[in-house]
């Protein structure tokens, strides 16, 4: 049972490490129309990362080269971005796996004001620096910054800084500049660091967040709380079935036994009437 279970554990723990890492150049979320973008599939177990797959309006899972993008290795460059290229992102091993990235939402907007934040989940305890910025202006206009639909501040610069960010600054910012616009949506994630200390009651150990968007997920691009969770279920299914079969072996190798036990034993029925042969029968004078 044991050369089971940790083959089992293994599977868990292949599952679970074995993820493929989009990167985004430049750095962000948010992109004017007519700007440029290059995404990297990373994968440390393979020399080839894998390939770049999207859900958009123009199609889902579809992948880079398929219509759109310019495939180089495992990376893929959208040169000039529409409107019609926003969506959910993600990489896909060239093995054809179920290992996959976590899903990353970009957003190309037609107007002119676009918010500068971190494509990327952030680490619990780091700052965060929100731009906004407007298009075809060569310095940064005063703007606001909006969370979750409430005012937040100003930035006398364009700018704006989560100082020691954590769970409580998850959520949808976007930004306005007087007499230009306002900038789409973008959603901020921050993750747990993880310490060699328990960490303080205040202090949350691991936050997990989707991509906010009307497109589904991708099948088969599992974010990581899913993976975990049906890694966990393949395992228990099976150690279950390989108790099952011990079992029922056990049962099998039992039966035998016990059909050679009732055959030895004698019932007290059975004795008394072999008893009553055995008496001699006596003659009447």
């Amino acid at each position: 049972i044991s050369f089971y279970v940790f083959k089992a554990l293994n599977l868990l723990l292949w599952v679970t490490t074995n993820q493929v890492r989009l990167t985004v150049s430049p750095s962000r979320s948010q992109f004017f129309e007519e700007e440029s973008v290059t995404l990297i599939c990373e994968d440390e177990n393979i020399s080839d990362g894998g390939t770049v797959r999207r859900n958009t309006t123009r199609g889902t899972r579809k992948r880079c080269g398929d219509g759109w993008g310019r495939p180089a290795g495992s990376s893929c460059s959208l040169i000039y971005l529409l409107p019609l290229d926003s969506g959910l992102y993600w990489c896909e091993s060239m093995s054809g796996s179920s290992s996959s990235s976590s899903s990353i939402q970009l957003s190309v907007s037609g107007g002119s004001v676009i918010l500068q934040s971190p494509v990327l989940p952030v680490k619990e305890g780091d700052d965060v620096t929100l731009s906004c910025r407007a298009k075809n202006q060569p310095q940064n206009l005063p703007a606001t910054f909006y969370k979750d639909g409430s005012f937040i501040g100003d930035g006398p610069s364009g700018h704006m800084t989560l100082l020691h960010v954590s769970s409580s600054d998850e959520g949808l910012y976007k930004c306005s500049i007087s007499g230009q616009g306002e900038s789409p949506s973008s959603r901020i994630s921050v993750e747990g660091r993880i310490t060699s200390t328990p960490p303080s009651s205040s202090t949350p150990l691991t936050i997990t967040s989707t991509p906010p968007s009307s497109i589904s997920p991708p099948p088969g691009s599992s974010f990581p709380t899913s993976t975990v969770v049906s890694a966990i279920f393949i395992s228990l299914v099976l150690l279950s079935l390989i108790l099952l079969v011990l079992l029922v072996r056990r049962c099998f190798c039992r039966k035998p036994e016990d059909e050679g036990k009732h055959e030895n034993e004698i019932t007290y029925s059975e004795l008394k009437t072999f008893s009553n042969q055995q008496q001699p029968i006596r003659s009447s004078r």
